[in-house]
């Protein structure tokens, strides 16, 4: 069961890049233009992040909420994780898991990630 996951995993982050890839030689001068995405977007848009992550429930990563609650408790950064520059704090057993979708995280902005950070501390109570 766990390798099924994985490879669904595998298989969406996938299809993501190759999205992305498609949209960014696309050719048209106009889609070159930067545009502020909200945290929101990209996790639940390029970032692909609700295949594993939920607001209140464990799904196959850990809930934002409990991301949220431990990051803050030990002054995590949730942005050099994303770019596999620190420990996974959260759930470690997860971290093989976790580590098919850097691909993706490490092409994001410094923005990006920072505004992905501030949407999942904003699961904090």
């Amino acid at each position: 069961m766990k390798n099924t996951y994985l490879a669904l995993i595998i298989i969406l982050c996938t299809l993501v890049s190759c999205k992305k890839e498609s949209q960014e030689n696309s050719g048209n001068p106009e889609d070159k233009t930067t545009t502020k995405v909200s945290g929101q977007e990209l996790f639940e848009g390029v970032g692909n992040c609700t295949a594993c992550h939920k607001p209140d429930q464990k799904i196959i990563g850990p809930s934002l909420q409990e991301i949220a609650k431990i990051y803050k408790e030990k002054d995590g950064s949730i942005v050099a994780f994303l770019q596999e520059q620190s420990d996974p704090i959260v759930d470690p057993s997860q971290y093989e898991v976790m580590k098919t979708n850097f691909a993706i995280t490490k092409s994001m902005s410094e923005a990006e990630l920072k505004a992905l950070e501030e949407y999942i501390r904003g699961f904090s109570k």
